[in-house]
């Protein structure tokens, strides 16, 4: 199976990962999904890519999303034609 071209950082308590990861998950999107609070590097990579401590990161083919932006999280899934 290929590698998903979707990234979720998120933790268990925040309601704007799960409605993210909810969103995804209705509009059939596969996504690797990796926990902050308990993947020190998952942190450090999420950081790294968004330059601010905000949840959910959201790493689409490599455009990144801070917080549940739905417009901008369609946009970048239809440009890399993922849906």
């Amino acid at each position: 199976m290929d590698k998903p071209n979707v990234t979720t950082y998120t933790t268990t308590w925040c309601s704007f990962c799960h409605a993210a990861k909810d969103y995804l998950n209705k509009i059939g999107v596969k996504y690797e999904d990796k926990d902050v609070e308990k993947d020190i590097e998952a942190g450090k990579e999420a950081f790294t890519k968004s330059g601010q401590r905000g949840i959910p990161v959201i790493d689409i083919a490599g455009d990144i999303i801070v917080g549940f932006d739905r417009p901008r999280i369609d946009q970048s899934l239809k440009e890399h034609k993922l849906v």
